[in-house]
C-alpha cells in the first residue's frame, strides 16, 4: 500500500485506540505522569513511582505479548504506555541522588575496610556500618527504578520485535495473482459495489429534507466556496506560474532566484486552497454519507500529492533555460522529465484515492491485487523512464577521461536503483507478490521525489545567503550554506525512513536511546552531557579569550615587559585558560574519567612512541615561552636559515625569511640546536666588508681612505672605533676588510651598500685601481676531435680579430680590459666589448 497514507492512517488509528483505551481504563497511566514532565528541583524531591499500577500494566502487556493474534494496533498502543512508564523509571533513577554521592563521600573519607584480620577502631566500624545501612536504603527506590525500566525497556524491544516480523511476512506473502482473469470479476465487482454506495449515499442525502434545508439555508456560502474553489482548481496554478515568470523578468538580478522560488509555491498553495474549499462545501452541504465523507476529508491530502508533483517536476525539469537544474539535459529530455514527475503524482494520487474508497478489508486481497497492479505498472514504467534521463545526464556532464563527481556518482546510483526497481517492482507484482512491489515502487519514487526537493532547498540557501551577504559567486563557496545543506540533508533521513516502512514508533525509540545515552562504568554519557560540556568550554574558551586581549591591550603595556615577554605572558594564560575550561566542562558534565586512567596508562607507552616528537616540541615550546631566548620580532638564524621571528607557537615557530617566506621551524630545534639571535639583547652588530685593490697601491693610503668612509657612516659606532685590516694577499687582489659596529644591524645591508658606493667614488677620485680579474682558457695540444694547434687558433681568432697570443700578452701588461670567455659577448665576436655596446659580465 501506498506508505505515507498508510503510515498516517496507523498514526491516527494509534492515537484514537489510545485515547479510548485511556478512557475505559484499561491501563494505568503512570501516577507521576505529570511530575515526570517537569524536572524537579531536587532528586531527593521526586517521589517513587506507583509500582502497583506499574506491575498491572506490565502483566497486560506480557499477556499480550505473549498473544501473537494481538492486533498491531493494540501493540502500538500498549507501546505508548510502556514508553511513558520507561521514562519515568529513567527520571526516578535519580532519586536521593544528592543524598547517595554525600553517603558515599563519607565512606570513602573512612578509608578503605580493613583487611582480614587488621583492626579497625570500634568507632569507625560501627559508623562504616551505619552509613553502608544508610546508602543501601538510598539506593533501594533507585534500584527498583533500574529493574522496572529493564523491564518495560524488554517488553517494548519484544514488541517492536513482533511488530517487525508481521511487516516482514506481510511483504513476503503471496496476494492472488493480478494477471490471473478470474480475479477480474471480482475486482470489476467491488469497483461496480464502491461507485453504487456513494452514488446511493448522495442520492439519499440530496432526497432528506434535512439536507436540502441545509443547503438553502447555506446556499450563498455553498456558492462563494464552489465558486472559489473552481477558480483556484481551474486557473490557480496558471495564474500563479504566470506571476512567477513576471517575478523573474522584474526582480533584481541577485533576487531573483529565491523570489521566484517563494512565489512559485503558491502554485501548489492556490489550488490545493481551492480542492479544501470544494471538499469544505461538499461536507456543509450535507451530501456526503460515511463512506462519501471519508473520501471528502482525503481530497485536500490527494490534491496536494497531484500539485506538489507538477510544482516539483517544474523545479527539477525546468522550462525556463536560465533557471538552475540538477539535471543537465536538452528541451525535449527536460519536457519528457516533466512530463514523467507529474504523471508518478498522478499514479500516488490515484492510490492514496483508491486506498480511502477501495480499502482492502472491504473489496478483499484478489480485487485490491487487480487494482494496484496496472498502478505498479505504470509507477515502474516512469521510474524506468526517469533513470534512463539521470543516466543520460551523467553522460553529458562527465567527459570520458573526467572522473565522476560525488554529486554525479550520487546521481548515478540513484539512477540505477530507479531502473531497477521499474523493472522488479512490476514484475513481483505479476507474481503476486503485490505488497513487495508497492513497497518498492512508491518508496522509489518519493525517494528521488525528496533527493530532488533537497537540491531545491539547498539552491535556495546558497541564494539566500548570496543575497544576504551580496557574495559575487552567490555564497557557492562558502562554509555556512554547505553546513546548512548538511543538516538539511541530515534532516531528509527520518522521513525517507518513513517511506520506505518504518514506522514513527521506530524513529522516537531510536531518538530515545540517543537521548539516554550510554552508560560507561559508572557515568552516564547523553547529549545532554556533551551539550553542557561544550556550553561549560565554550564559556570558558570565551572568558580565556577576553581576559587575553585585556591583557594585551590594557594591562601588559604598562608593564616593563618588552613584547617577546607579553606574548609570553598572554600564550601562557591562553595556555592556562583552556586548560581549565576543558577541566570544569568535564566536571560539569559529570563525566568519570577515572575509570580511563588504567587504559590510559596502557595506551600511554605506544602513544609515547609515536608523539615524542610532538611531545618534545611541545615541551620545547614551553621553554620558549618561559625562558624566552628567542621572542617574535627577533632576527635569528638557525639550521642555515635567516629572518624574523614573527610568532611561536606550542609546536613549532613561524620565520619570515628576508625574501618574504615563511619557514616553519619546529622548537625542538630551537631548543636543542645552535641558534645565532641578532637582536635579542640588544641591536647593535658588527658589519665586515672586504675591499680587494689592485697590486702597486699604496696600502696606508688605501686604510686611510677605507676608515674615513668608514667613520662617516651614520649607524656606526665610534667607540670603539671602526677597523681596518689589511688581511693579505691573493693571486689578484690585495685583500682590506672594514670592521665597524651599527648600532642598528637590521640596517647592515643598507649600510653595505652605501660603504661600497663611497669606496668606488673615493677610489676613482684617488686614482687608485680596482683589481681586474681575467679568465683564459687554452685547448689541449691534441683536442679530442682530432684538429690540429693551427686549426683551433684560426677557430679562436676569426678574421679582424687579434690573435689570442697578443690578448694574452695584453692581458698580462694590464692593458686589456676585464674578460670572462666563459659568458657571451654582447656583440658575439668573442672579444671585450668595448666597441661600444658593452660587453657582459
Amino acid at each position: 500500500m501506498l506508505p505515507l497514507v498508510r503510515l498516517l492512517r496507523l498514526w491516527l488509528l494509534c492515537l484514537v485506540l489510545a485515547g479510548a483505551a485511556a478512557q475505559a481504563g484499561w491501563f494505568a497511566a503512570p501516577a507521576v505522569a505529570q511530575e515526570a514532565s517537569s524536572p524537579a528541583k531536587d532528586g531527593d524531591q521526586f517521589d517513587p513511582p506507583d509500582y502497583r499500577a506499574w506491575e498491572k500494566t506490565a502483566t497486560r502487556a506480557e499477556r499480550e505479548v505473549a498473544d501473537r493474534e494481538t492486533p498491531s494496533a493494540d501493540y502500538d498502543a500498549t507501546r505508548g504506555y510502556l514508553v511513558e512508564w520507561r521514562d519515568t523509571f529513567l527520571r526516578a533513577q535519580g532519586i536521593n541522588a544528592s543524598r547517595i554521592a554525600s553517603t558515599r563521600g563519607q565512606i570513602d573519607a573512612l578509608g578503605p575496610e580493613p583487611a582480614d584480620g587488621a583492626a579497625e577502631a570500634p568507632e569507625i566500624s560501627e559508623r562504616r556500618r551505619k552509613l553502608a545501612d544508610e546508602l543501601a536504603e538510598l539506593r533501594a527506590p533507585v534500584t527498583a527504578a533500574e529493574e522496572a525500566y529493564r523491564r518495560a525497556d524488554g517488553l517494548i524491544r519484544e514488541i517492536d520485535s513482533v511488530v517487525r516480523d508481521r511487516q516482514a511476512q506481510e511483504l513476503l506473502r503471496d496476494w492472488p495473482l493480478p494477471v490471473n482473469p478470474a480475479n477480474w470479476a471480482e475486482a470489476a465487482g467491488a469497483l461496480s459495489e464502491a461507485t453504487l454506495l456513494l452514488w446511493s449515499e448522495g442520492q439519499e442525502g440530496w432526497q432528506s429534507n434535512e439536507v436540502q434545508d441545509g443547503i438553502r439555508e447555506n446556499l450563498p456560502v455553498l456558492l462563494g466556496l464552489l465558486a472559489v474553489g473552481l477558480l483556484l482548481i481551474a486557473r490557480g496554478r496558471a495564474l500563479m506560474e504566470g506571476l512567477t515568470q513576471r517575478m523573474q523578468d522584474q526582480a533584481s538580478a541577485r533576487g531573483r532566484k529565491v523570489w521566484s522560488l517563494l512565489v512559485s509555491l503558491g502554485q501548489i498553495a492556490a489550488p490545493v486552497a481551492g480542492v479544501v474549499a470544494l471538499a469544505h462545501a461538499i461536507t456543509l452541504s450535507g451530501l456526503a454519507g460515511p463512506r462519501t465523507a471519508v473520501v471528502v476529508e482525503a481530497l485536500p491530502a490527494i490534491g496536494f500529492i497531484l500539485y506538489a508533483a507538477g510544482w516539483l517536476a517544474g523545479r527539477l525539469f525546468p522550462k525556463d533555460p536560465h533557471q538552475s537544474a540538477p539535471l543537465r539535459l536538452p528541451a525535449e529530455r527536460l519536457r519528457e522529465g516533466r512530463f514523467h514527475t507529474a504523471a508518478f503524482g498522478v499514479v500516488i494520487a490515484i492510490d492514496a484515492l483508491r486506498l480511502v474508497a477501495l480499502p482492502p478489508a472491504r473489496v478483499g486481497e484478489a480485487a485490491t491485487s487487480v487494482f494496484v497492479f496496472p498502478l505498479i505498472v505504470v509507477a515502474g514504467l516512469l521510474l524506468f523512464r526517469i533513470g534512463q534521463l539521470m543516466l543520460a545526464h551523467l553522460r553529458s556532464d562527465t567527459a570520458g577521461d573526467e572522473p565522476t563527481s560525488y554529486r554525479n556518482g550520487l546521481i548515478g546510483l540513484l539512477a540505477r536503483g530507479a531502473i531497477l526497481i521499474g523493472v522488479v517492482g512490476p514484475l513481483l507484482a505479476a507474481a503476486g507478490y503485490v505488497a513487495a512491489a508497492t513497497a518498492l515502487v512508491y518508496p522509489a519514487g518519493v525517494t528521488l521525489g525528496l533527493v530532488g526537493l533537497l537540491f531545491i532547498l539547498q539552491t535556495l540557501v546558497i541564494d539566500l545567503y548570496g543575497l544576504a551577504t551580496r557574495a559575487e559567486n552567490d555564497g557557492r563557496d562558502a562554509l555556512l550554506p554547505v553546513l546548512i545543506g548538511f543538516l538539511l540533508a541530515l534532516g531528509m533521513v527520518p522521513l525517507l525512513a518513513l517511506v520506505w516502512g518504518a514506522r514513527v514508533a521506530d524513529l522516537t525509540e531510536i531518538w530515545a536511546r540517543f537521548r539516554e545515552g550510554y552508560t560507561i562504568g559508572s557515568t552516564r554519557i547523553s547529549p545532554t552531557s556533551f551539550l553542557l560540556l561544550a556550553v561549560v568550554f565554550s564559556v570558558g574558551y570565551g572568558v580565556t579569550r577576553l581576559f587575553q586581549g585585556a591583557l594585551k591591550a590594557s594591562i601588559l603595556p604598562k608593564t616593563r615587559l618588552d613584547q617577546g615577554g607579553r606574548n609570553a605572558v598572554v600564550a601562557g594564560v591562553g595556555y592556562v585558560g583552556i586548560i581549565l575550561a576543558g577541566l570544569v566542562a568535564i566536571n560539569s558534565a559529570g563525566l568519570d574519567l577515572s575509570n580511563l586512567a588504567i587504559v590510559a596508562g596502557a595506551l600511554s607507552v605506544g602513544i609515547g612512541f609515536g608523539l615524542q616528537t610532538i611531545v618534545s616540541n611541545f615541551v620545547s615550546g614551553i621553554i620558549l615561552l618561559i625562558e624566552r631566548p628567542v621572542s617574535e620580532g627577533d632576527w635569528i638564524e638557525v639550521g642555515g636559515v635567516q629572518g624574523t621571528v614573527k610568532s611561536i607557537s606550542v609546536r613549532s615557530t613561524r620565520i619570515q625569511t628576508f625574501d618574504r617566506t615563511d619557514v616553519i621551524v619546529p622548537n625542538q630545534d630551537l631548543v636543542a640546536g645552535r641558534v645565532t639571535n641578532w637582536t635579542r639583547y640588544n641591536m647593535t652588530g658588527r658589519l665586515i666588508v672586504p675591499v680587494g685593490v689592485a697590486y702597486g697601491s699604496d696600502t696606508r693610503h688605501v686604510e686611510r681612505i677605507l676608515r674615513e668612509i668608514a667613520e662617516a657612516q651614520p649607524l656606526a659606532i665610534l667607540k670603539p672605533p671602526p677597523t681596518i685590516a689589511f688581511m693579505g694577499f691573493t693571486q689578484e687582489v690585495l685583500s682590506f676588510e672594514i670592521r665597524v659596529i651599527l648600532r642598528d644591524v637590521n640596517f647592515s645591508l643598507a649600510v653595505r651598500s652605501d660603504i661600497n658606493h663611497m669606496i668606488v667614488k673615493r677610489f676613482a677620485e684617488e686614482g687608485i685601481g680596482l683589481p681586474h680579474i681575467a679568465r683564459e682558457v687554452w685547448p689541449p695540444a691534441q683536442p679530442e676531435n682530432g684538429l690540429g694547434e693551427a686549426e683551433l687558433v684560426a677557430l679562436m681568432n676569426p678574421p679582424g680579430a687579434a690573435p689570442a697570443k697578443a690578448q694574452k700578452d695584453e692581458v698580462l701588461k694590464g692593458t686589456a680590459a676585464v674578460h670572462s670567455d666563459e659568458d657571451e659577448d654582447a656583440d658575439g665576436d668573442d672579444s671585450d666589448g668595448d666597441e661600444g655596446n658593452g660587453g657582459t659580465r
